[in-house]
């Protein structure tokens, strides 16, 4: 049973910055991918960014130009550049994994994903 635990959320402006992480308590297998995904109250949980099982990161389009998605294989850390936050990145801030990514997409649906962390809450104020 892998666990993942996020940190680095806050409460920040719009326009700041903040940089979550996610740390595995294994490592991974090289077949894996990892990704972000948020809920906001009321709404469901959506994928953010993700990296497949050969490194490529996705993007939302709401986020694209904003955020950064990157990973260190060697300590098993997923992390998450957020750069010029507006409102409406205000959510809970999860992070997932597939142990085997077969289509090298099921990271970026919340319904083939095999792990979840107990999520970061990130407030951005206008």
């Amino acid at each position: 049973q892998v666990q993942l635990v996020e940190s680095g959320g806050g409460s920040v402006q719009a326009g700041g910055s903040l940089r979550l992480s996610c740390a595995a308590s294994e490592y991974t297998g090289s077949g894996s991918c990892m990704g972000w995904f948020r809920q906001a109250p009321g709404k469901e949980r959506e994928g953010v960014a993700s990296i497949d099982r050969d490194g490529r990161p996705t993007y939302a389009d709401s986020v694209k130009g904003r955020f950064t998605i990157s990973k260190d294989n060697a300590e098993n850390i997923l992390y998450l550049q957020m750069n010029s936050l507006l409102s409406e990145d205000t959510a809970m801030y999860y992070c997932a994994l597939v142990q085997t990514d077969y289509s090298r997409t099921d990271c970026q649906s919340r319904t083939t994903i095999d792990y979840w962390g107990q999520g970061t809450q990130v407030t951005v104020s206008s």
